[in-house]
């Protein structure tokens, strides 16, 4: 019996999957948004397991997101390889909840996946999710959808079509519309190419529980294109039980042995659903985020693509393909700050941390970071934090700290964005001297649910959160990691969750650390080890 792949195989925040396979080697590019380094590019050689590989965009010459807005920076990454390079294309969001969207799409290359990757090559900006094809005859189209600000907009989805020049490093010719849309609204478009046919392969219906992939081809890269009558080939919108929701936005893979696959975004649900008067009022939450999923596919006998199960459901369990298992070496649920570099788990907000914001040899074996602004901030926050990717898990870290007002602070977070977080946090208070409190933010309400809780002249600080599905409950100690108890009420983990949140729905729930210390001076907090536990692992 064939081994299965087990979804989602890339578990919390990671969407808008791109696929390629350079030999014998897969690599998936997803989206990170406000989250630095720019875009997670996984690895496999089996489909089944998969390792964080590296972040291409990792230079401010690439890529700067002060002042971005939560849910807005990269977007949609397309992988591509041609001529013996990688391809990057992808969309930086400047602006987007507002009238005039700020949409810029760039492209960098590189000879190896590792890098270094170049220098970003602007393209054509009429809107997001840029993807590239590389034609049989060495020509080379980039195909995006385009925004419309106005009111009412003219089509409820067009997708545009313009031939680069890698000789030139720019977009030339005519730019061609190959798709409006009157009723159904199309994003997420890859070009490939198969026999006599290009086809279009596209996410239709948004992003929520609606999501699905549609599929159209053409004899020619311009079109027209025709629709397969049987669209969308794959969704979860008719079934509300299926694990896997909210999928599509697909890319193809074909393997050595002739064999197809999709990855495709997808979500897991909580029972929980907003409330009434809420802007997505009676959604299903979800606090791990858009996750990349993957199942095997099929041509017809008529040349149409469709699913191998013979639905149009995905599936949480998928047939794997004919190669050779390749495990690779699991990580320690324990990061005890000992490297030179912090673990690639890790991500900043919107710029990387250079020596001014933390150190890794200040102090061996801890991490130090120096406080700076506030979790509110879009330009310069001391913070890592790392993707939930079950609903059962604990993280816990020890930390010493010597808060001397009450604009410093440091501590354990849970977070979806800037207005959304739970923040166990040490900090200074004029009558009691250094104390612990508990920070919670939902859409801009603003609570310490237990006031401030004085801890004497404790030196060594552990803090923890076990999150129980939609329950989150913080913990401390002032002796040993043997010896937490319970510090406030039972939180309501569901906040942190696609839908639930206000002005950022597009990305997923993060746990870590961090310090603030809004005087300037940046008092610094040293971090021992931090540790990511899920339900599996858990002693």
């Amino acid at each position: 019996m064939k081994e299965k792949i087990k979804n989602p195989i890339l578990r919390g925040f990671n969407p808008d999957p791109s696929i390629i396979r350079v030999k014998e080697d897969y690599y998936i590019a997803t989206s990170t948004f406000e989250w630095w380094p720019g875009v997670q590019i996984h690895h496999s050689k089996d489909l089944i397991h998969w390792e964080l590989l590296t972040h291409p965009l990792n230079r401010i010459s690439q890529l700067d997101l002060r002042g971005v807005g939560a849910s807005q920076g990269i977007w949609a990454p397309c992988l591509t390889y041609a001529d013996h390079r990688y391809f990057l294309v992808y969309t930086v969001v400047n602006s987007f909840y507002c009238n005039m969207y700020d949409t810029n799409n760039y492209l960098v290359t590189a000879t190896d996946i590792m890098g270094p990757w170049s220098d970003p090559i602007p393209l054509n900006n009429f809107g997001f999710d840029p993807s590239l094809f590389h034609d049989d005859d060495g020509r080379k189209y980039m195909v995006s959808m385009v925004t419309d600000h106005r009111i009412p907009a003219k089509y409820r989805g067009r997708l545009i079509l313009q031939e680069y020049s890698d000789k030139e490093k720019k977009m030339i010719g005519e730019v061609g519309e190959i798709y409006k849309g009157d009723k159904i609204f199309l994003e997420g478009p890859h070009i490939f190419k198969r026999g006599e046919y290009y086809y279009l392969f596209s996410a239709d219906s948004g992003t929520g529980e609606r999501h699905g992939q549609s599929i159209q081809r053409s004899k020619s890269v311009w079109g027209p294109y025709e629709w397969y009558d049987k669209n969308s080939i794959l969704t979860a919108r008719n079934d509300p039980n299926l694990l896997l929701q909210k999928a599509g936005h697909c890319d193809l893979v074909e393997t050595q042995n002739g064999e197809w696959y999709a990855v495709h975004l997808c979500a897991r649900a909580l029972e929980n659903k907003n409330p009434a008067g809420t802007k997505f009022e009676g959604c299903r939450r979800y606090p791990l985020g858009r996750e990349t999923a993957i199942q095997k596919m099929k041509w017809t006998n008529d040349n149409w693509l469709v699913l191998d199960n013979g639905t149009n459901y995905p599936q949480e369990e998928v047939e794997a393909p004919n190669l050779p298992e390749y495990l690779f070496a699991s990580k320690p649920d324990r990061d005890d700050f000992d490297q030179k570099t912090l673990d690639l788990e890790f991500q900043s907000l919107r710029i990387p941390l250079d020596d001014t914001y933390y150190s890794l040899s200040a102090r061996k074996g801890y991490l130090r970071l120096y406080g700076r602004s506030g979790l509110s901030s879009r330009f310069s926050q001391s913070l890592i934090a790392r993707r939930w990717t079950e609903f059962q898990f604990e993280a816990s870290t020890c930390m010493e700290y010597e808060p001397t007002v009450f604009k410093n602070m440091a501590g354990l977070i849970c977070l979806y964005d800037y207005d959304n977080y739970f923040y166990l946090h040490v900090t200074h208070d004029e009558e009691l001297g250094k104390c612990i409190s508990i920070l919670t933010a939902e859409n801009k309400k603003y609570e310490y649910p237990i006031g401030f809780y004085p801890i004497g002249n404790a030196t060594k600080i552990y803090l923890k959160a076990e999150v129980d599905y939609d329950k989150l409950q913080f913990y401390y100690s002032i002796s040993n990691e043997a010896e937490y108890v319970k510090i406030g009420p039972v939180l309501d983990a569901s906040i942190l969750s696609d839908e639930a949140c206000n002005e950022g729905w597009f990305t997923g729930a993060m746990v870590g650390i961090c310090c603030q210390d809004l005087t300037g001076f940046k008092t610094y907090a040293d971090f021992d080890y931090f540790e990511y536990k899920t339900a599996n692992t858990k002693c």
